[in-house]
């Protein structure tokens, strides 16, 4: 991996490192709802968006950045 580096020049706008316990955190709140759903006999499941919200995870989205040295393009 030494010589790996992202093609494209685009940065993520947060300093949070990533969304992994955001997105654990909803897969399991997704999965406790259908359970119930399931046990209790009803079949209209909720999908992962009904459950919950992108727009309050860590990461704030991403933006397009043509000054990226070669330092930031570095994996």
């Amino acid at each position: 991996m030494s010589r790996s580096k992202k093609k494209t020049k685009i940065q993520a706008i947060t300093t949070a490192k990533s969304e992994k316990d955001n997105k654990t955190e909803a897969n399991r709140k997704l999965r406790r709802i259908v359970k119930q759903k399931v046990n209790s006999g009803q079949m209209d499941l909720p999908d992962l968006r009904e459950v919950s919200n992108v727009w309050n995870f860590n990461k704030d989205g991403k933006k397009y950045k043509p000054e990226m040295t070669k330092k930031e393009l570095r994996k």
